[in-house]
């Protein structure tokens, strides 16, 4: 079995956690951080809105069902397609969908290669 952290986020008063692999929980923290830093910059109407990451942890025993659980490939896809849509002229977004794009890829790599047959 797979060793895996969970990244909790807060967007408002909702709280929402990310099943990550342990080797991958880091980079969406840090890509989120950075995403945060860059939405200020952006002109366009469109651009959405992000929960903030707020921690990192390695053992989850979730008391509140109300809290969802996603798993990282499908955050990120989300994330991805969220971003897609944006029609930014005044600011370089594609290094932005660059790494989501990167972190996207590894992930689906890494489900691949632990979960094949």
């Amino acid at each position: 079995m797979p060793t895996m952290k969970y990244v909790l986020f807060r967007q408002g008063e909702q709280l929402s956690i990310v099943e990550m692999p342990a080797t991958h929980a880091y980079q969406l923290s840090a890509l989120n951080l950075r995403l945060h830093k860059e939405l200020d910059k952006l002109t366009a109407a469109n651009v959405p809105s992000l929960p903030h990451c707020i921690a990192e942890f390695s053992e989850l025993e979730l008391h509140d069902g109300s809290v969802p659980v996603q798993s990282g490939i499908d955050y990120l896809n989300e994330l991805v397609e969220s971003f897609r849509t944006i029609e930014e002229k005044a600011y370089p977004i594609k290094s932005l969908r660059t790494e989501m794009v990167a972190l996207q890829a590894q992930l689906e790599q890494w489900y691949e290669e632990e979960y094949e047959d």
